[in-house]
């Protein structure tokens, strides 16, 4: 009993580093419609090829019990003859040809062909009536599932809530998946029969993917065969765990993006430290650019950072990214705030210095700025322990430069003594401050500091999210 027990554990255990490890599942919708003839053998290959994981299928049966793969009950539209496929026997379905030449198959034709290649994996849609008819697809399905041993490579979904019941009440270790075309269809009675939800990418939502998610239903999408470009850029930053497509490769360009990047959730939030906007991308597969920017010196909250081709983003919104390179969180975002906009002054040793191309992931070099040249500070990073600063010429180390407040000015003076109050580990010991000796402002014979002065140090001791 213990050893079955872990053994159970085990499998468990597998399936979800498996479903952590290899991001949303590509299914090709009905093959790769777009290229071949929708559910032939030609379609199906190609699909597989172009890297579906699955490919979605749709079932009826034949007039003599057999279950028969199309999508619509009548073959007009795939094969040119008005044929209903209920009210015929299957032999006669056989001499139907579709345009490839490839005639009508049935469920048992399909695991016959596939039966010896195991990444040819399919998720079966049950056609039924709204009285459930016919009643014995399900137990039809089953027995071919166990005579070709294909138990793990078939999910199921329906509109059927019937027929889920009839496939965990026949075979439970079979995924279960509910199509709903719309949200009121959703309910706590549905996820007694089903593992997951597929729900149209007109309705799905990011709070409702986390709902579904917290109720331990996948969510899977489809998209009513109106794919593009703009959709994808949208539909690839939702949490989902399957998308029903016509374009496979499309999907598994997106999915073999997010497998190559080093994605994490995060809840924090980070201010833009530069003196200038932020341009913001859809995603970080294509850069697509985004309308709204990242307003320089305003407050984000941070979900999710994605680190890809040596660059890492951070996730402002639902489909909407920016370079972390000039982004600080917690109170090194304040620290970082008080250095923006100085200027700094390059040590007079060694003769030059170098710039480079990012302060997270510095690999190229973007050039030198002389020694003792003075250079205005455009943004701030901290990384480690390690302070970056950001010029026109590229991104150089703090401690081979020295910072230069404006002296003699209350500006001045208010930005030092902040910066004396920070924590030692966020000033920075080999920063060096240049200001002419300061005396803080005597709080009784001085006057209050000018408005913009306050404002500032209202910002600085209650930072607030801007946008």
């Amino acid at each position: 009993m213990f050893k079955n027990n872990q053994h159970r554990w085990l499998l468990a255990f597998c399936a979800v580093c498996f479903s952590l490890l290899s991001g949303f599942t590509v299914i090709g919708h009905r093959g790769d419609p777009i290229n071949a003839p929708e559910e032939t053998f030609q379609s199906i290959d190609m699909a597989f090829s172009q890297g579906a994981n699955y490919v979605e299928l749709d079932l009826h049966e034949s007039e003599d019990g057999v279950l028969v793969i199309s999508h619509d009950r009548n073959l007009q539209r795939v094969t040119g003859v008005d044929t209903i496929v209920s009210q015929n026997t299957f032999a006669k379905l056989s001499t139907l040809k579709m345009s490839n030449g490839e005639p009508i198959h049935s469920v048992e034709q399909l695991f016959q062909h596939y039966q010896n290649n195991p990444n040819a994996k399919f998720l079966i849609e049950t056609k039924k009536t709204k009285k459930g008819n016919p009643q014995d697809m399900e137990a039809k399905l089953v027995a071919l599932i166990q005579k070709y041993q294909m138990q793990d490579r078939i999910m199921v979904h329906s509109f059927s809530i019937k027929s889920l019941m009839n496939m965990q009440k026949l075979m439970p270790q079979i995924p279960r998946i509910f199509i709903v075309g719309s949200l009121q269809r959703i309910s706590f009675e549905s996820f007694k029969y089903a593992d997951g939800i597929n729900i149209s990418s007109e309705l799905v939502t990011p709070t409702i993917i986390k709902q579904l998610h917290y109720l331990h239903q996948k969510v899977y999408v489809w998209n009513e065969m109106a794919e593009n470009q703009t959709t994808w850029n949208w539909l690839v930053n939702l949490n989902v765990d399957g998308v029903v497509t016509n374009y496979p490769a499309l999907g598994r360009h997106y999915q073999a993006a997010q497998d190559q990047a080093d994605i994490k959730n995060l809840d924090t939030t980070g201010q833009v430290n530069s003196l200038t906007n932020l341009p913001t991308i859809e995603n970080p597969y294509e850069l697509t650019t985004a309308k709204t920017p990242a307003k320089a010196g305003h407050t984000y909250q941070i979900t999710q950072t994605i680190t890809i081709d040596d660059q890492t983003y951070y996730r402002i919104g639902t489909n909407r990214f920016v370079l972390s390179d000039t982004i600080n969180v917690g109170q090194t975002a304040q620290a970082a705030a008080l250095l923006v906009g100085k200027s700094i002054q390059v040590k007079n040793q060694p003769l030059s210095i170098p710039t480079w191309n990012s302060p997270i992931h510095p690999t190229q070099m973007t050039g030198h700025l002389i020694a003792n040249s003075h250079h205005q500070i455009l943004a701030v990073r901290y990384v480690g322990n390690r302070v970056w600063f950001k010029v026109k010429g590229g991104w150089v180390k703090s401690q081979q430069t020295q910072i230069n407040l404006a002296p003699s000015t209350d500006q001045s003076q208010l930005v030092w003594h902040f910066y004396r109050q920070l924590p030692a580990q966020l000033r920075q010991t080999n920063l060096t401050i240049l200001p002419t000796p300061l005396t803080f402002l005597n709080p009784v014979k001085a006057s209050p500091p000018p408005k913009p002065l306050l404002q500032f140090a209202t910002a600085w001791s209650n930072p607030t999210i801007k946008s």
